[in-house]
């Protein structure tokens, strides 16, 4: 076993993810307690995670220098590294801040970088660097403003690393955790795969003779979700889809027609949609909205819950990713509210029932087609859960939505026209809020600018946009300013997670 000691990073828990699917049992534990755990557990080795803090800074998590004396191999990830040196006598300081995708190349590959080509692609995210490693610490790979972006003392095998190989954006991060486990902590692997009868029983005996209402939106992780619990207690299970007017048009279809063929239940829809608008009237901030709309969701439910008897649970499709973000851990940074998550009210009178809050949507989407749900269902885009109302920046009227709707369906028509529909990740339009002169009719124009973001990645922790050909961007600027009211101009936005987070808002 291994255990990582948390830090606070918005990947530790994807690290533990990343060696349970090489095979390697592992253990999350908080820094204050990984010494006394270490000495009982007796682990392999001990990976020190990142963290949103910088280790100078009064309060900063850490660590007693005791369990450097246990004499087991350690990896320090990022702010982990930095603590490594700074409690083993190095030096850490603020530095050139690099966000995103870097070029790391290896000067040694005798231990964790054995097989890893000399240069390859890595995610970093950090403002604060190691100016002065340890003793006894050789430099085994850098990029090209920091020098020591990998480093390693072979004798008491401690290593540290810059960046993040649990992103799936580093190339050959899999590789180094794995050199890691099995070259230098001697783990044997022993991988194990998705066990969807083990979840389908656990919902079985936890629900009892109760019954579920479901929060249903017809994306991926509540048609899965919704699938789980349909199968484990059959018609105790009550779907329900709030039409907030948030959703992509099509979803409402799709929710009457495909999905009580794919639960074996009927889905009830509550029209919401003049609620919805009416609470967010004047509601500007990012996290407020998500909050007004996750109170209102809770409420809705409520309201449903009282026209049956014996329910006690609210099913929710939440996966790790909406976890995290909304802080999931005890040192953790807040990112935002997720509604089902930070967004959700104090006091609810339902209990949550989420069987996939701990998997990323990859495996999410593993689970799906083991239960032989439908490839369109399976492998749709994935929607936001507050939908447009965090693809428009500022006061979320009922002309505004309009135009996001519309927006929005414009990029997704171009892109199945193109066959890039199914290539793509994600993809989608914000109305930025931002206004900008033009030229219409020969006359001046001042509108609002609209941004598409279109992205790749495996479990939305990093991503990367899509390299669009010019003609499809084309084609989707001309019938957005042409054909959505009150648009002056179109934008691309080409930044890769880290360091934007997939939504602007």
């Amino acid at each position: 076993m291994l255990l990582i000691v948390d830090f606070g990073s918005q990947t530790a828990h994807l690290i533990s993810r990343r060696l349970k699917d090489l095979g390697v049992p592992t253990t999350l534990v908080d820094p204050d307690d990984a010494y006394e755990i270490a000495q009982k557990e007796k682990p392999a080795g001990i990976i020190f995670s990142g963290g949103p803090a910088s280790v100078y800074e009064k309060g900063a998590p850490t660590i007693t220098k005791k369990i450097f004396s246990l004499n087991l191999p350690i990896l320090g990830i990022c702010y982990g590294w930095q603590l490594m040196a700074q409690l083993l006598g190095g030096e850490v300081k603020p530095s050139n801040k690099e966000y995103g995708p870097t070029e790391l190349t290896i000067k040694d590959f005798h231990t964790l970088f054995y097989g890893i080509p000399t240069t390859s692609k890595v995610i970093e995210s950090h403002g604060d660097t190691v100016m002065k490693q340890p003793k006894g610490f050789v430099v085994l790979g850098s990029t090209e403003t920091v020098k020591y972006a990998a480093v390693g003392n072979e004798q008491t095998k401690m290593y540290g690393v810059q960046f993040h190989p649990e992103a799936h954006h580093s190339e050959f991060g899999t590789e180094i955790l794995k050199n890691f486990a099995t070259r230098i902590c001697n783990v044997s692997l022993k991988p194990q795969e998705l066990a969807v009868d083990i979840m389908i029983t656990e919902i079985k005996e936890k629900v009892g003779r109760k019954k579920v209402i479901g929060a249903f939106s017809g994306g991926t992780d509540s048609a899965v979700a919704g699938a789980l619990v349909a199968k484990a207690i059959g018609k105790q299970f009550i779907p329900v889809y709030i039409d907030s007017g948030l959703m992509r048009e099509e979803t409402l279809g799709r929710i009457k027609t495909v999905f009580p063929k794919v639960l074996g239940v009927p889905v009830k829809v509550i029209n919401a949609r003049k609620e919805f608008l009416e609470r967010l009237k004047g509601v500007i901030e990012p996290e407020e909205k998500r909050k007004t709309i996750g109170k209102l969701y809770i409420e809705l439910f409520e309201r449903e819950m009282k026209k049956h008897k014996d329910v006690k649970y609210l099913l929710q499709g939440t996966t790790y990713a909406d976890f995290i973000h909304s802080q999931g851990s005890k040192r953790s940074a807040h990112i935002k509210s997720h509604h089902n998550v930070g967004g959700l009210p104090k006091e609810m009178k339902l209990k949550l029932l989420e069987p996939l809050r701990y998997f990323y949507t990859d495996q999410v989407r593993e689970i799906g087609t083991k239960m032989k749900l439908p490839k369109d269902i399976v492998f749709q885009q994935p929607f936001p859960g507050p939908g447009h109302a965090v693809r428009i920046i500022g006061e979320i009227t009922k002309e505004r939505l309009a135009k996001q709707v519309q927006a929005d369906m414009i990029v997704v028509e171009e892109l199945r026209k193109a066959n890039w529909f199914d290539k793509i990740f994600q993809s989608w339009s914000i109305m930025t809020n931002i206004n900008s002169t033009a030229v219409k009719g020969d006359g001046r124009f001042y509108g609002e600018v609209v941004a598409i973001r279109i992205v790749n990645t495996k479990d939305r922790m990093s991503a990367e946009w899509v390299h669009l050909p010019y003609e499809i961007l084309e084609k989707i600027s001309k019938r957005i300013v042409n054909e959505v009211p009150g648009v002056s101009r179109v934008v691309y936005d080409i930044t890769t997670k880290p360091p934007a987070t997939m939504e602007w808002e």
